[in-house]
């Protein structure tokens, strides 16, 4: 998102024909396709390491989400080929920003914020540190870039 978002704001900035912002798609969609041979892969040596002799289940393994995610983009595919306007799909996209919204939430509100501190203040302050330099850095450059 955060390559999507980057490649929106350069095109914006100097009113290109979203040249940059194709690109950045297509990059951020290889990238995001690529965890699934690597997925298969990760689950295929889970299933096999297993030193106990017990069976693992496939469905402990391997996260089903990545097939629902290749038979969305594919169904949206064939749709859009056979010529369902892609406005159809608009709440979906709508509701997928609600779920991850909702998911963010519910990371957030399962957060032990006193267990978290107990294990390991110096996680804590690495973190904080990371988020105040990217700031920083992210000031820097916009300012630099005439943005701000």
């Amino acid at each position: 998102s955060s390559v999507t978002a980057a490649a929106s704001t350069w095109d914006s900035m100097y009113h290109l024909q979203s040249a940059t912002l194709d690109k950045a798609v297509t990059v951020k969609l290889t990238r995001t396709l690529a965890i699934i041979p690597i997925t298969l892969v990760l689950s295929f040596f889970k299933l096999r390491k297993n030193k106990d002799g017990q069976k693992i289940n496939l469905k402990k393994v391997f996260p089903f989400f990545i097939i629902y995610f290749v038979l969305a983009s594919i169904i949206t595919t064939v749709a859009i080929k056979m010529g369902v306007s892609a406005d159809f799909f608009t709440p979906f996209k709508e509701l997928s920003k609600f779920f991850i919204v909702l998911a963010m939430v519910a990371i957030g509100l399962n957060t032990n914020v006193i267990k978290l501190i107990k294990n390991g203040g110096k996680p804590i302050i690495l973190g904080y540190i990371c988020w105040i330099c990217i700031a920083c850095m992210s000031l820097f450059m916009q300012h630099l870039l005439g943005i701000w």
